[in-house]
């Protein structure tokens, strides 16, 4: 069976092919076949949020109060964080970052924002 991309828009993995488009069953997003393979020419491509496009190295911003699991403290709404890198994710934590007075984790690129 063809390898089938996972749907840029939400990650999902059950994407389905119908003639030149893959379609996403889970958001409905629609797009080419040629745009999914120059997608996997440019290699791994996280946007934040706003469809900002996110780089190693960059400052983002927390959007929404995030819980923590094991830890009695979350990531408050506002939290900076420097220096992220961009990692392929499976289950759509694409972002590997150190979240000051959390520690290392790795968080979802629609809940960050670049600063």
């Amino acid at each position: 069976m063809e390898n089938i991309p996972n749907c840029p828009q939400c990650g999902s993995e059950y994407t389905y092919e119908d003639g030149n488009l893959y379609i996403c069953p889970e958001c409905a997003h629609e797009w080419s076949k040629d745009a999914a393979a120059s997608e996997e020419e440019a290699g791994l491509v996280v946007k934040d949020a706003n469809g900002n496009i996110l780089a190693d190295g960059d400052t983002v911003t927390v959007i929404k109060d995030l819980k923590v699991k094991g830890s009695s403290s979350g990531i408050k709404v506002g939290t900076k964080i420097k220096g992220i890198r961009l990692v392929e994710g499976n289950d759509g934590h694409n972002i590997d970052c150190k979240v000051p007075g959390v520690g290392p984790i790795k968080l979802k690129q629609e809940f960050v924002k670049k600063a």
